[in-house]
């Protein structure tokens, strides 16, 4: 149902059928690591020119991995960890289950 580099990738789907029997097909509930928990790979110093994807890119090799940096910061907005120059990005060690 998703790419490989999706967060989503490894997420269970479910099935609810309401009382009209059309059942619907739905990607369970993807919980948030705790950033701080998660083991550091590296700390990135925010640059005046960064980005989320151009740092995924530089790390990982993939921009479309952006959403393992905001899980190790806890950001639920990603545009917040760019925007403060000089901001230290934390930058996890990738793992199987996100």
């Amino acid at each position: 149902m998703f790419n490989p580099n999706s967060r989503y990738y490894r997420i269970a789907t479910a099935t609810h059928t309401p009382a009209d029997g059309q059942a619907v097909v739905y990607v369970r509930r993807r919980f948030l690591p705790v950033g701080a928990t998660m083991p550091l790979l590296a700390e990135i110093e925010v640059t005046g020119a960064d980005r989320l994807d151009l740092m995924a890119a530089r790390v990982f090799g993939d921009p479309e991995q952006y959403w393992r940096i905001c899980d190790a910061n806890d950001a639920m907005n990603p545009f917040d960890l760019t925007t403060e120059v000089g901001r230290l990005v934390r930058i996890a060690v990738p793992t199987v289950e996100g």
